[in-house]
């Protein structure tokens, strides 16, 4: 009888997620048993603490090439990305946790008072927010960890509804507008569940079309997948329907058409800093994931899946871009403009080589810090109802408050891809291997659907500076140290990023191979 042997474990590789993951179980604890007054000071310096060790740890680890337990690869993109979302989630931390803008800051104190009842009214003005919102955040993050650097599919699967579930939960948290806040939910959950099936019955395709390898034993882990790509006798059949239940799921995290529509709808919903903690740290983990199992799983039928995925990004470019023409929220044009992006994203991810793969790293970096910008701006904009997000609101903005209409100004220039901004240097580091590689139809989209997206930023700069405010124009709240510190964090960033993109990109550049 042979002897079971355990996969090789190496603790310090997987040591960012067991911190994350450690953090929110001492979290749902401190829930449990702090008085309530206590778990808010506590929560927030734990879960940035928690992601401070868990950076390090990726830092120390950055030397480390290696697959541990059989399912979680430690390679230059794994590392990259994780330190990425470190980074972008405490910058979302920071908006989460700000208390200085609203008494209990976005959140709702207790998510199962019916809402816009009396009671939920008196909470909304003078309850604590909820203390549960950092233990789910942290348990977000660390399955985005294990999402970015799972080896097989069946651990995929697991970290998407592990980093899933919390956001389902966080976007029915706002303490405004809670009937809207949970019809997101819903439909994010709804929308969700079915991804989800999706992948899973993916899963079960692949794991049929790896049973085709002869002496080698099934399996959905990326060498076998990748092996059998090459060498097996069956029909392609599975493999192109596996190949396509899977992409539907993880194209609908990264928010591709037609596979978005949840997404204007969740933005607008969910509290703010949670919409922006979607849009920076979601994008990373799902891109993550897409570069992986497309650039290690199938990619033996990469000249099989290229043209449709061009498709699919040119459509995800178009619908993006003419939909946020038409859109009258500033969080919802925030949603079309992260829809339109993650269709340049899919540019990146069909270059051909490591300038595609490392050009995407980067564009997922600049556009979280830029993204994460643009939100604390949007918490600021308040009237007597809270967040005044309809764009009419906005005019004559820059009358009222010019420091923070100049800065929500450059942000969506930077959207726009305006050079000395990240914006430009991001596009240029997704095309310019895209067109090398030949796939000029893709970029001409990319430029002129960057065009179409324009309009939609310099009309709000537009109503900004050159409408006259009227009596309904908003005030911009002075933002508390927490919201000040993540803006300016975002906005340096986005500039840096732009002027001097050089150190950021070496970085990617060297860290553009997958350990197989």
């Amino acid at each position: 009888m042979n002897e079971f042997e355990l996969p090789p474990i190496d603790y310090a590789a997987l040591a960012p997620i067991l911190i994350m993951m450690g953090a929110a179980v001492v979290g749902v604890l401190i829930e449990a048993f702090v008085p309530r007054r206590l778990r808010h000071p506590i929560q927030l310096p734990l879960a940035l603490l928690a992601v401070l060790a868990a950076l390090t740890m990726v830092v120390f680890n950055a030397d480390k090439r290696l697959i541990t337990i059989g399912v979680i690869a430690i390679d230059g993109p794994t590392l990259f990305l994780q330190g990425g979302i470190l980074v972008l989630s405490a910058v979302a931390l920071l908006m989460i946790g700000e208390r200085a803008i609203e008494r209990g800051g976005a959140f709702v104190a207790q998510a199962a008072i019916t809402a816009d009842s009396p009671d939920d009214r008196r909470q909304a003005q003078h309850a604590g927010g909820a203390g549960e919102v950092y233990p789910l955040v942290t348990f977000a993050i660390g399955g985005m960890l294990i999402f970015v650097s799972a080896n097989d599919l069946l651990t995929m699967f697991i970290a998407l509804e592990v980093f899933s579930l919390p956001l389902y939960l966080l976007c029915a948290l706002a303490r405004r507008r809670r009937i809207l806040s949970q019809e997101a939910a819903m439909k994010y959950f709804l929308l969700g569940a079915y991804a989800s099936a999706f992948f899973l019955f993916g899963l079960a395709l692949l794991y049929g079309f790896t049973a085709g390898l002869g002496d080698r034993p099934a399996g959905v882990d990326f060498a076998t997948i990748h092996a059998a790509v090459a060498n097996s006798t069956q029909s392609p059949v599975l493999l192109f329907a596996g190949m396509a239940l899977v992409a539907i799921g993880l194209l609908f995290k990264a928010a591709a058409a037609p596979f978005h529509v949840w997404t204007p709808d969740v933005y607008q919903g969910a509290p703010t800093p949670v919409t922006g903690f979607m849009a920076a740290c979601t994008k990373v983990a799902a891109f993550g994931a897409l570069l992986r199992v497309f650039h290690v799983a199938f990619e033996g039928a990469r000249w099989d899946f290229t043209p449709v995925l061009g498709v699919v990004a040119v459509l995800t470019m178009l619908v993006g871009a003419v939909f946020a023409v038409t859109q009258t929220d500033i969080k919802r044009l925030l949603a079309y403009s992260s829809i339109a992006n993650a269709g340049y994203l899919l540019v990146g991810v069909l270059a051909p080589g490591a300038n595609g793969l490392s050009g995407t790293m980067f564009y997922l970096v600049a556009y979280g810090f830029a993204v994460l910008a643009a939100f604390a701006v949007v918490t600021l904009v308040r009237d007597a109802d809270g967040e005044a997000t309809h764009l009419s609101r906005w005019a004559g903005l820059g009358r009222r408050s010019p420091l923070y209409a100049s800065v929500f100004t450059f942000i969506l220039l930077a959207f726009a891809g305006i050079p000395l901004t990240s914006g430009f240097t991001s596009k240029f580091a997704v095309f310019g291997p895209a067109l090398e590689g030949g796939q000029v139809w893709l970029v001409i989209a990319g430029v002129l659907t960057s065009m179409v997206l324009a309009f939609p930023y310099l009309r709000v700069v537009v109503m900004m500076w050159l409408s006259e405010p009227g009596e309904s124009t908003p005030t911009v709240t002075v933002p508390g140290g927490l919201t000040s510190a993540a803006l300016v964090i975002g906005v340096i960033a986005t500039l840096v990023l732009g002027v001097a993109p050089g150190p950021l990109l070496d970085l990617a550049s060297g860290a553009a191979e997958f350990v197989r």
